[in-house]
């Protein structure tokens, strides 16, 4: 029975998945309001695909509790299905079908009425950029353009939530742009949608994001929260000749707990930066580097994950897992 309406479009409590003796999705629990863009940001294994199939009602949990529009996903399967869209991590069109051809196939699926498909499939087409691709077949268009009109068959029938799994892998930064630009237009019209993702950068386009790794959920929040209240650590940009080299170098000092590679330069993950900033220049002076800049700076979403990441790596290495490390 669908619950009263409230401003909650996707509700998961304690939701876990096992396979076996490995544990895919542990204990996870967020709320998703309606008609927020809501990253599921994680590096590939961590359990973002595993979740977004148990909430779009593909696989069941082992155990907890999860609703999406109202629905349980344990029981309600097949009414969850009517209220979303869902564009999987691999391209789901058929490639020996034209563009027409597959978006008349989807609206039949979807149950659209003729009229009411003939009006959507042109709005696809339109917003796909394929009015001079329409009988073309699919499997011959570029990779932006399939990623388009897969997500144009994906909210034919309007759902109020589209899930997208990893919608922009293996694509190139202007279509990766051009998505984004459409997924914004669907969240102004009220669509809440559910993204995964392994790109940082496309983290930051997100109202809130959860961070998944090993199954966990180890952070969640806007972006800037993330930035701000989660990181403890600062962050030292440094620009020297031969990073790759010097950051084997600054690796060892005392005060420094990490360093990356980062664009032309490096990123000193630091408990202090003060310090650290007189010790790395002192090293680089001294081992004959030279370098044009050394500051703190705000850090990157890429930065504080990567940081939370090694503090869960961390707590695993010290004895016992994550969970018990947390709650202990």
């Amino acid at each position: 029975m669908k619950t009263e309406s409230t401003d909650i479009a996707v509700s998961v409590s304690g939701l876990t998945r096992k396979f076996g003796n490995f544990v895919a999705v542990d204990n996870v629990s967020f709320d998703v309001r309606k008609g927020e863009i809501f990253g599921f940001i994680g590096p590939n294994g961590a359990g973002k695909s595993t979740t977004i199939r148990m909430l779009c009602g593909l696989l069941m949990p082992t155990s907890g509790e999860g609703r999406v529009a109202g629905y349980d996903i344990s029981r309600e399967q097949e009414k969850i299905k009517k209220q979303i869209g869902y564009m999987s991590q691999k391209f789901s069109l058929y490639a020996d079908l034209t563009v027409e051809e597959n978006i008349n196939f989807y609206g039949g699926i979807y149950g659209l009425k003729a009229s009411e498909l003939k009006a959507r499939g042109e709005w696809v087409i339109e917003m796909a950029g394929l009015t001079d691709h329409r009988r073309s077949l699919t499997g011959i268009l570029s990779g932006g353009w399939k990623q388009r009109l897969a997500l144009g068959c994906a909210i034919l029938h309007e759902p109020p939530i589209i899930f997208l799994d990893e919608p922009t892998s293996g694509v190139d930064p202007i279509s990766r742009r051009a998505f984004w630009d459409l997924i914004y237009e669907m969240s102004a019209r009220g669509v809440t949608v559910f993204v995964t993702t392994h790109y940082m950068d496309e983290a930051e386009y997100c109202d809130r994001i959860a961070l998944i790794y090993r199954g966990l959920v180890i952070a969640l929040g806007t972006p800037q929260e993330l930035k701000t209240e989660r990181m403890s650590d600062e962050i030292l940009d440094v620009r020297c000749e031969n990073p790759h080299d010097a950051m084997d170098e600054i690796e060892e000092l005392a005060c420094v707990k990490d360093v990356a590679l980062f664009g032309s330069g490096l990123h000193v993950v630091t408990p202090d930066a003060s310090l650290a900033e007189t010790e790395v220049a002192s090293l680089l002076n001294e081992k004959g580097y030279g370098f044009d800049a050394i500051g703190r700076i705000s850090p990157s979403l890429e930065d504080v994950f990567v940081s939370l990441i090694e503090e869960a790596d961390s707590e695993n290495d010290g004895g016992g897992t994550m969970r018990e490390a947390r709650d202990a």
